[in-house]
């Protein structure tokens, strides 16, 4: 008989990292779909998250991927102010070799049978396209191009919310939000990166960059001769001088290893879940480091999305966007307040939020 103290089921409805209202195993044998949708909660209003198609090393993987995800998501749409609760989808495949038009039909299809309960969007291995097909069959699909209806690319907005979160770092430890001369290291410039830089650098900042990809670091050198480049993450976090550092590649950037190690005063950067495990919290407060929650700083991207279901504005997104350099400098006078990081801080005001839109009987 199978350890079941250790399986799905058992993260759902037993661990800190279940709670979750609902999650629905897709499957399509026609197209190879293999699909599960986390919703977490719909207390803010319908679950809003995008679909991630990545190749699994196995089922249990990817359903556990789904629950976090989903999780964060609540967190990071009640930060931003949304009325959305938070929710995922995983496909599981290798997105260049498994992703067709079949298989995404298919999985539109499934989003649209939960009525409203979970609005999909893009994230690793699915795009603006994508999202196009899937819309064919789900009006609850956003992350669509303005061809159609949508909003385009929400990379623009994300790298402005953390730009923001940037500035609202340095009035909270420096006394002045601007970053002209400061050094920012920023590690992954693809999609979201790559706009940071723009900004960083328009403001007069010196920038650091690193990519595991040498075409994301020629991109930016041919433009911007003045960029310096690094060999690695591990070179990066160890820049002498190094003010800021932006993680704005994978998730798991703050460990036991980096954390120890890092020179700079501030973390302030795009990607998710970018504490490797609880702790690294604390062990950033100890040596002094300040730490932006990257679901707070990252949210310009979900706001974006959010604003397409009610015909998107980018002015109107931009202006909310903004609004993440108060939320940031909020939860850094929370954590002082109550004595504790601000990633507890940022949880703690989220959960408030979530309480008590519970409590009210909900959206």
């Amino acid at each position: 008989m199978t350890d079941v103290s250790t399986g799905v089921l058992h993260t759902l409805f037993h661990s800190d990292q279940g709670g979750h209202e609902q999650v629905v195993l897709c499957q399509d044998r026609k197209s190879g779909l293999k699909a599960v949708i986390a919703i977490h909660s719909t207390a803010l209003g319908p679950a809003l998250g995008g679909t991630r198609f990545y190749p699994y090393a196995n089922e249990e993987e990817a359903v556990a991927d789904a629950l976090n995800l989903a999780r964060g998501m609540s967190y990071k749409n009640a930060m931003a102010g949304l009325d959305h609760g938070g929710g995922k989808a995983v496909i599981i495949g290798d997105p260049d070799r498994d992703k067709t038009e079949e298989l995404l039909l298919a999985y539109g299809r499934f989003v649209a049978s939960l009525g409203g309960r979970y609005v999909t969007a893009c994230d690793v291995g699915t795009y603006v396209a994508d999202m196009d097909v899937v819309a064919r069959e789900c009006r609850w699909t956003t992350g669509r191009s303005p061809e159609n209806g949508g909003a385009g690319d929400s990379s623009v907005l994300t790298a402005f919310g953390v730009y923001q979160g940037m500035r609202a770092s340095a009035q909270h430890l420096w006394g002045d939000p601007s970053l002209r001369g400061r050094t920012v290291g920023i590690a992954g410039v693809g999609k979201v990166g790559h706009h940071l830089v723009e900004h960083l650098l328009d403001e007069g900042a010196e920038v650091v960059i690193t990519d595991v990809r040498q075409e994301a670091v020629r991109r930016i050198a041919d433009k911007h001769p003045g960029v310096r480049a690094v060999a690695d993450t591990d070179a990066l976090i160890r820049v002498e001088g190094l003010d800021v550092y932006a993680p704005c590649a994978l998730g798991g950037a703050l460990n036991d290893a980096s954390v120890p190690v890092l020179t700079a005063e501030v973390v302030c950067g795009a990607a998710n879940n970018q504490l490797a495990h609880p702790g690294v919290e604390k062990d950033l407060a100890d040596r002094g480091i300040l730490y932006a929650p990257d679901y707070v700083v990252n949210a310009g991207g979900v706001i974006q999305v959010a604003d397409e279901l009610h015909g998107f504005d980018f002015e109107r997104c931009k202006a909310k966007a903004a609004k993440i350099f108060d939320t940031t400098l909020a939860i850094f006078a929370r954590a002082k307040d109550d004595g504790i990081p601000p990633a507890a801080a940022a949880d703690r005001i989220a959960e408030q939020r979530m309480h008590e839109a519970a409590t009210a009987g909900g959206h």
